[in-house]
């Protein structure tokens, strides 16, 4: 089976592309830097009162998933990536592979397990999602900002207590383990912010 996942890193390397200055970046962004891939996270542009003007960013690497942050020239060079994102649903899980369908080709995608290890537990089946594509390549599944997951394991509410900001741990649905408020009860249905693995409201 052909599955996708961070190695498609290597076709993008081999072709030509658009060269853009540090003082471009802007968050979402794709680019080669340090011969890994990278999308901007963050993006800063400082002019101290004393010396030359930077540019401090961070930057999440495709590879490794690790984020890292630098600071450089306004002026240096990187190669930006062609990206787009294609919507497509979690369809079921063979063990090795996630995979994916587009809704409207029923093309399916397979992502290997191991370039998805950070989100694998925040995931449910026909959960709608977005395939990034890099120069045409399947790269990476981004999850949407607030998923929508049902408390599997925790210990009894505390009645009452909704505004004491104390927490309690829970297992979700999906094996995932956060914090949430006291009150709540296994068997309740709470978002969950992907991006921060945090509690966000109860449904």
């Amino acid at each position: 089976m052909l599955s996708y996942g961070a190695n498609a890193v290597d076709v993008c390397a081999r072709r030509s592309e658009p060269v853009i200055s540090a003082n471009d970046f802007r968050p979402g962004m794709v680019v080669r830097f340090e011969g890994d891939t990278y999308q901007v996270i963050e993006y800063q542009h400082v002019k101290p009162g004393k010396g030359g003007a930077f540019v401090r960013t961070k930057l999440r690497s495709f590879t490794t998933g690790a984020t890292v942050e630098r600071t450089l020239r306004p002026d240096q060079k990187y190669e930006q990536l062609r990206t787009e994102k294609r919507p497509m649903v979690y369809l079921y899980d063979d063990g090795d592979h996630l995979v994916f369908m587009d809704n409207q080709t029923y093309e399916q995608l397979p992502f290997a397990k191991s370039s998805l290890s950070d989100k694998l537990d925040l995931m449910k089946i026909d959960m709608a999602v977005d395939i990034l594509y890099i120069d045409d390549q399947p790269f990476d599944v981004e999850l949407p900002i607030l998923v929508e997951l049902e408390i599997a394991e925790t210990a009894p509410g505390v009645k009452g207590d909704t505004v004491s900001g104390g927490s309690k741990t829970a297992v979700l649905e999906t094996g995932a383990v956060i914090q949430v408020p006291l009150f709540l009860e296994q068997g309740e249905i709470i978002k969950v912010d992907t991006r921060t693995r945090a509690y966000n409201s109860r449904v």
